[in-house]
């Protein structure tokens, strides 16, 4: 495994939340996609939220993205810990491990950005979004 990373969840505002990270933190925003942009079926009304999007300062590496409307998140359900992945293998075996007793939100497959990818909550209320980047 190659690190944990925070990634931040917000109900339309994500690009207000990064620019304000970027200003009071000095780091940069990259890769940042919206719904719009990606190759993802989505309701006119979301075409200008935050798919995903990356802020970076040093060692400091956050993620983030808007929900989907209607899927209105709360404080405390606005964050989950991305586990970036060095091999398939490593990701099934996390993810077989993890599943048994955890609620699945998205079985481990091949993603639209070119990963193999899962999200599961474990039975203690942890989301753990799993990537692995080819």
């Amino acid at each position: 495994m190659k690190q944990a990373i925070p990634y931040l969840i917000f109900n339309g505002n994500a690009l207000d939340a990064l620019e304000y990270y970027k200003e009071v933190f000095e780091g940069e925003i990259t890769d940042l996609q919206t719904f719009g942009e990606a190759d993802y079926p989505t309701p006119p009304e979301a075409e200008d939220r935050i798919i995903h999007a990356r802020f970076k300062k040093g060692d400091l590496l956050l993620m983030a993205s808007d929900t989907f409307p209607g899927s209105e998140v709360q404080t405390g359900s606005n964050l989950s810990l991305v586990l970036e992945f060095e091999s398939e293998e490593e990701i099934k075996e996390v993810y077989d491990r993890l599943s048994a007793r955890s609620k699945i939100h998205m079985e481990l497959q091949d993603t639209f950005w070119g990963a193999k990818y899962a999200k599961v909550k474990d039975p203690y209320g942890i989301t753990w979004d799993l990537n692995y980047a080819r």
